[in-house]
């Protein structure tokens, strides 16, 4: 094992240059000479991705998990600020952190540990450092909490690596905007964690509204029940000054947020409740539940939005909120009305549904409204269904037109060896995200914004600048 987790400052490696046009088709991957494509940063398909992971809690084990599936995947380096943290009271279930994350690693590869083919996995505590000393990495997936975000993932960019970055794709608009320039500058492989925009059935919505199957849409609502509790109820920071835990450096943690004591209530799973270092309930399940309404209705910027919430405070976001969003018409496409509710708000019951019968989902899920009928599906891009089933059971489905995917993570590292994107790279994700982060601006002020999405800036509310790009502090940049 190689371990090296003392802190040193950010140092720039310079750039990586890059694959710049490589012919793949949906169905084949064609393998072309190195000398040939040029680029250090491309990894031929029949070479193995050597992946980084920044953020091993929950949901970064979650994601080694899926990275060790692949065997053209080798997972070199770890990185968390946290040795190991209790997730046992939160769905993740279990303990997570680097000792956890590289005990997951060396089990896994334990059987190559004898040969040349596997050197190890690094641990560190500061990403900046590891950039620094492990340069065979090719790609970075980042699973850290949502204030981080930006700056592990623009650091991976600068230093020429592919990178893949949970959802929200970034803590706020600015950022959001940023990442998604520095990409496509780079040219690296790009994918947000919205899982379900791989899968079947957000692709068989996108066709059966796109094929007329309820005529134009004009109102879409789209809801999640989750956040009521991520603060423990709270309205303001805890007074109490508990010891930071051994193996924790909260320093690091904070990055770059005002320093604050440490307290429980803010790691290792409870930061999506408070504004410095989550998004709420719309950042954390909007870019699943309302992710087939942005690819569907192929959504630009809305020309409006306003939302109101419960408990709106400075600390900690809303234990339940209504968000209205008004786009304009697009193409052949009429105008747009997206209602996002959170905290167990939900939509107006459908009269096609039969008695008895619910919106689907579980707490999790999108309705379209069109001309011609109602579709409802599940959360993270889930089944379609038109209402009522009479509807459903008559219509005629269309061919299948919108290119299938072998799976999220395998999309990403395919987009990684052949230069083909990937479905929900950040050209697709970051606006995606601007969009959805506009959602908690509006909810903050308490004003109705008028956007103008190319510039940044709600017109009529100059206030809302300070949410849209905050400011860095502790030294960091972004």
């Amino acid at each position: 094992m190689r371990e090296h987790i003392k802190r040193t400052k950010s140092k720039r490696v310079s750039r990586r240059k890059f694959l710049s046009g490589v012919a793949a088709t949906a169905t084949a991957f064609t393998i072309v000479p190195r000398y040939v494509l040029g680029g250090r940063a491309y990894t031929r398909p029949s070479n193995k991705v050597n992946i980084a992971v920044i953020g091993t809690g929950g949901q970064g084990v979650h994601n080694i998990r899926a990275l060790l599936q692949h065997p053209d995947v080798q997972v070199m380096a770890i990185c968390d600020v946290t040795e190991e943290a209790d997730y046992s009271r939160f769905y993740y279930g279990g303990t997570a952190g680097r000792k956890p994350a590289l005990q997951l690693v060396q089990k896994h590869y334990a059987g190559q540990k004898s040969t040349a083919k596997y050197p190890g996995c690094a641990r560190y505590i500061d990403f900046r450092k590891m950039f620094d000393k492990e340069k065979a990495i090719d790609a970075v997936l980042v699973a850290t909490p949502d204030h981080i975000h930006a700056i592990a993932t623009m650091a991976a960019i600068k230093n020429g690596k592919h990178v893949y970055c949970e959802k929200p794709l970034t803590h706020s608009i600015y950022e959001a905007r940023k990442i998604t320039e520095a990409a496509r500058e780079a040219k690296v492989a790009t994918q947000m964690g919205n899982q379900g925009h791989s899968g079947e059935r957000i692709r068989l919505t996108c066709e059966w509204i796109r094929d007329g199957a309820i005529g134009p849409v004009r109102e879409v609502h789209s809801w999640s029940n989750t956040g009521v509790d991520w603060a423990e109820y709270r309205v303001d920071r805890p007074k109490e000054k508990p010891p930071i835990p051994l193996g924790l450096d909260w320093d690091l943690w904070l990055g770059p947020v005002p320093k604050r004591p440490y307290h429980p209530a803010y790691t290792p799973y409870n930061w999506r409740g408070w504004w410095d270092f989550g998004t709420g309930a719309i950042g954390d399940m909007a870019c699943h539940n309302m992710d087939p309404a942005f690819w569907a209705l192929k959504l630009g910027h809305p020309v409006s939005v306003e939302g109101s919430a419960t408990n709106i405070n400075s600390e900690t976001t809303p234990f339940g909120s209504v968000v209205h969003y008004k786009f304009p018409a697009r193409g052949d496409m009429p105008p747009v009305k997206v209602t996002w509710y959170s905290g167990g708000i939900m939509p107006p019951q459908p009269e096609e549904l039969e008695p008895g019968r619910k919106l689907t989902g579980g707490g999790n899920g999108i309705l379209f409204v069109g001309d011609k009928g109602k579709i409802m599906c599940d959360g993270w891009g889930g089944s379609p269904r038109i209402i009522p089933e009479t509807k459903m059971k008559a219509y005629k489905r269309p061919p299948k037109t919108i290119p299938r995917s072998k799976g999220h993570h395998r999309d990403w590292i395919d987009a990684c060896k052949t230069g083909k994107p990937a479905s929900s790279n950040f050209d697709y994700a970051g606006p995606m995200t601007e969009v959805i982060l506009l959602g908690n601006v509006a909810l903050r002020t308490g004003e109705k914004l008028s956007w103008d999405g190319a510039n940044m800036k709600a017109t009529n509310v100059p206030q809302a600048d300070r949410y849209i790009r905050p400011e860095y502090h502790n030294g960091w940049t972004l």
